[in-house]
């Protein structure tokens, strides 16, 4: 259900960047836009599932809901693998480039972008709402750009 959603989306937004070791300092400009776009895209959400959204009483048996309930589940375990291989390609101390390897890694040179979208697109197909399909656009664009600035 919606709840449960939110409640891991919610965790992996909370927990994730508590267990970055030390890193490159994020700018703070940066980090208030992040924090804006995420705020305001949960309340997008939110607003758009709970007040304007209507699904018929079977919809959780639906094939398009079920279909995107796995592909939201896969992009979010792809997700979370990557950034746990990701959090543990350097020793304590260790600097310098290190190319990752394992999980999807073996597939796709931004394997944790992958997931994502994966994950948000899942997202869309399970809510079916124009509000869920826009932010899947805006994270295909934005990480895409990303994941090929990573692989070059």
């Amino acid at each position: 259900d919606n709840a449960t959603i939110c409640f891991l989306v919610r965790c992996r937004a909370l927990i994730f960047p508590l267990l970055i070791r030390e890193g490159k300092p994020t700018p703070f400009f940066t980090f208030v836009l992040a924090l804006l776009f995420c705020v305001y895209n949960g309340y997008l959400q939110g607003r758009s599932l709970s007040n304007y959204a209507k699904y018929p009483s079977g919809w959780l048996k639906d094939p398009c809901f079920i279909t995107g309930f796995i592909g939201w589940l896969m992009g979010m375990a792809i997700n979370i693998h990557s950034d746990h291989i990701l959090r543990n390609l350097r020793k304590p101390g260790e600097t310098g480039y290190k190319i990752p390897r394992g999980g999807m890694f073996e597939y796709v040179s931004g394997a944790n972008f992958f997931g994502e979208i994966l994950e948000w697109f899942g997202f869309a197909l399970a809510c079916c709402t124009i509000e869920s399909l826009a932010f899947a656009l805006c994270t295909l664009f934005i990480l895409g750009s990303r994941a090929k600035q990573h692989h070059q």
